[in-house]
């Protein structure tokens, strides 16, 4: 585990925390005025290791071969110059810091963005540290500027990364909906039937990276998933995004504890592990892999039910009970992946420099399919 330290004056920022890997919605943008939790567990950090905030340049303005070595293969609408790195903590695991007065407005109606900067500084001795975001529709966090804090170790030298069969054996999966608010909604605590349920987040935006992959994987030809939710997620954006024809290239869920996909298999969805941030690959495994993030897979290959009635036993008749609440409402609209995460894979995608491919990148771009995103 590791404390994160000011590089001014070494004063403790932060409480123990151990490293685990960036949520692929870490940087989400989600909804209009919508209530999003803290991004981060308790005891956690991650680090971006792409640059990020500003000063930001108009891709116009970045020569081609900074962008190569920036791992960019198609054109985005601005390149941050922030320094790679940036380490990203739950802010109830801040210690020793202060918001910035004269930054504290750097938001929009709800809150604070971080669109103007550090806007927390060690309170030692004034040094800007960090930029805190509370604002609507953005995952609640506190972003360290690497250059500004070091790490130190502490209680021992770490922990080591859990094994598959131990995850699997705990469970947890991420489940597909939930229920959303938006700032100034009125609600009467207590009762899910008091919020509007929707697909979550966190599944968008997973499905955006994972939609990038299978375009990658599909070489131009059309891509079937597994019926159900996996269908959901991601058939009718491949059915619109990819030509129609013949021999259509095979996705199947494949991981830890599961049979080996079969020979007539062209892709694996397969579990990213929550710690390393590595994609499950053994050294068998023939298909194109597509990461998931381990909790949206464990629900796709372990579903968790909701149970609408009692599961034994019976009640006087005219007798009602109020123990248990009916299972959750499925959403009323048709799943849509996060555009912007699909877009963001797609451009570091080396595939994406093929010209079937660049022509799908710049339809997205230009907003041509309203409605799947």
């Amino acid at each position: 585990m590791v404390v994160f330290v000011c590089a001014g004056c070494d004063a403790e920022l932060t409480a123990p925390l151990s490293q685990v890997a960036l949520p692929v919605h870490a940087r989400q943008s989600y909804g209009n005025g919508i209530q999003l939790p803290v991004l981060m567990d308790p005891g956690t950090f991650a680090v971006d290791p792409e640059p990020w905030g500003p000063p930001w340049r108009p891709w116009a303005e970045v020569p081609p071969e900074e962008a190569a070595a920036r791992g960019l293969h198609a054109p985005v609408h601005r390149v941050s110059d922030g320094p790679p790195g940036a380490i990203v903590i739950a802010p109830g695991d801040a210690r020793g810091t202060v918001l910035v007065p004269e930054n504290r407005g750097s938001g929009n109606c709800c809150g604070l963005d971080g669109g103007g900067g550090p806007n927390t500084a060690c309170a030692e001795c004034g040094l800007p540290v960090a930029t805190r975001i509370d604002d609507c529709s953005l995952w609640q966090a506190t972003w360290f500027d690497p250059d500004a804090v070091r790490r130190l170790p502490v209680d021992g030298d770490g922990i080591a990364s859990r094994p598959w069969e131990e995850l699997m054996a705990e469970g947890g999966g991420t489940p597909p909906f939930e229920p959303v608010t938006t700032w100034g909604e009125r609600q009467r605590a207590g009762h899910w039937s008091n919020h509007h349920w929707s697909w979550s987040p966190q599944w968008e935006a997973a499905a955006g990276r994972a939609l990038a992959h299978l375009l990658a994987a599909s070489e131009g030809r059309p891509v079937t998933v597994p019926d159900g939710l996996p269908g959901e997620m991601f058939q009718r954006a491949l059915d619109a995004l990819l030509p129609a024809g013949p021999r259509p290239r095979r996705a199947v869920l494949a991981g830890p504890g599961r049979p080996a996909p079969e020979k007539d298999a062209d892709i694996a969805l397969v579990p990213v592990h929550p710690q390393t941030g590595r994609a499950w690959t053994p050294a068998d495994l023939a298909t194109y892999p597509v990461p998931l993030p381990f909790g949206v897979w464990l629900w796709l290959v372990s579903p968790e039910r909701d149970l609408p009635l009692p599961a034994s036993g019976g009640l006087p008749h005219g007798v009602l009970r109020d123990d248990f609440d009916p299972p959750a409402p499925h959403p009323l609209h048709l799943f849509r992946a996060d555009g912007r995460v699909l877009g963001h894979t797609l451009a570091r995608l080396p595939g994406v420099r093929s010209p079937w491919l660049r022509a799908v990148f710049d339809s997205l771009m230009r907003s041509e399919h309203v409605g799947l995103f």
